[in-house]
């Protein structure tokens, strides 16, 4: 006997709600499990970004016959004594300021209470009462801050952890790169060995990009603020435009939360509302530099990931693995993307994620000359 058709549909109903069922607790559990374990993964996540970076350089020597431990040795030895010597540098440029901070965080705080203080005047509060109040629960706020001297102290020894476990993972990734190569080929089957060979070939060539220009627009950026806080008369310019520009390794957001730091500075320690102004002012400006003519220039679009998914990925990473997070979401959303495109039917996802179809709405130079253009062409 066949079945009623009620029971057939009622059959149907309940199979695709176990799927749904096991896919979202699939996706709950996996959240947990990365959430749980990030301090171990990010330290790896990093490693594997970063050996990306190295790379053609370890590969150079392993050309021209230097032995590939040795090659992965020198490599990271040298990236290491760079990033030191750049370090030591920043260190003499930074120490003055970080001597006055004590003082700059009391005059902050005393500019901040006297702002507040005239602004309550107007609404009835007596300025004096409310400049006492401000003091005071700063005072106890610095105080309290002892308080939380120990879990820094822990997520600061983790850190440490971490950047030292880096090298080590560097390391591995270049010594192992052809293990790892031979691995996914005999894990995909050799009908599908060209398909892999090109994936790993596109994803090399995308992240040694991208993490290049990245780095080179923070570096052009920590000469355009430090000159640009310079000229508009802010102390500390090299501080603060090397502070401020760090924040780019964050997309979109970067050059709005970096500029927040010298406004804060300008508004609260300076206490000078002209100022405060001309580095608004600054900013924009660096904001469209860096956007229109800086990024697309250097970076170029080799990420090609819509810009939609970025800010998305950027919220979604902070809350599960905070600043790291951030900072790795964008490259390995470029490496799904890539893998996506060359697998049949997840095509369309690679087409959702990139940055086909939107181009022309884009808002950059090249479009706004086109405009430009025809608007003229129709006048004529």
């Amino acid at each position: 006997m066949s079945k009623l058709p009620g029971i057939n549909r009622t059959e149907k109903r309940y199979n695709l709600a176990k799927q749904i069922t096991f896919r979202l607790l699939s996706i709950i559990l996996f959240l947990f499990a990365i959430i749980t374990i990030r301090n171990f993964l990010y330290p790896i996540a990093f490693g594997f970004l970063l050996a990306y970076l190295i790379y053609p350089v370890a590969n150079w020597l392993e050309k021209r016959g230097v032995p590939r431990i040795l090659a992965n040795l020198i490599t990271i030895i040298g990236v290491l004594a760079v990033l030191a010597s750049l370090f030591l540098i920043a260190y003499q440029r930074i120490t003055p300021f970080t001597g006055d901070l004590p003082n700059l965080v009391e005059e902050g705080i005393a500019n901040f209470s006297q702002m507040l203080g005239n602004a309550s005047e107007y609404f009835g509060f007596n300025p004096e009462n409310t400049q006492r109040f401000i003091k005071r629960q700063a005072s106890n706020l610095i105080e309290s801050g002892s308080q939380y001297l120990q879990a820094l102290f822990g997520a600061t020894t983790n850190t440490i952890v971490a950047i030292g476990l880096m090298p080590v993972y560097i390391f591995m990734f270049l010594y192992y790169r052809t293990k790892f190569m031979y691995f996914l080929l005999k894990l995909f089957g050799r009908q599908n060995r060209k398909e892999v060979v090109g994936i790993l070939r596109e994803i090399s060539t995308v992240m040694v990009r991208y993490m290049v220009g990245v780095i080179t627009v923070v570096f052009v950026l920590c000469i355009i603020n430090s000159l640009g806080i310079y000229i508009i008369g802010l102390k500390y310019a090299i501080p603060l435009g090397v502070t401020a520009a760090f924040f780019n390794f964050i997309p979109y957001f970067g050059t709005l939360l970096g500029g927040l730091v010298p406004f804060m500075f300008a508004l609260l320690v300076e206490g000078d509302i002209v100022l405060t102004f001309r580095v608004v002012i600054l900013f924009v400006i660096i904001q469209f530099l860096e956007n229109n003519i800086l990024t697309p220039n250097i970076v170029g679009g080799n990420v090609k990931i819509n810009p939609f998914f970025i800010i998305t990925g950027l919220v979604a990473a902070s809350m599960v693995w905070g600043i790291p997070g951030m900072l790795l979401i964008t490259p390995f959303l470029a490496i799904l993307r890539i893998i996506f495109s060359h697998i049949e039917y997840m095509k369309p996802y690679a087409f959702l994620l990139g940055e086909e179809g939107t181009s022309r709405h884009t808002l950059n130079i090249s479009n706004i000359k086109n405009f430009w253009k025809k608007r003229i062409r129709s006048k004529f």
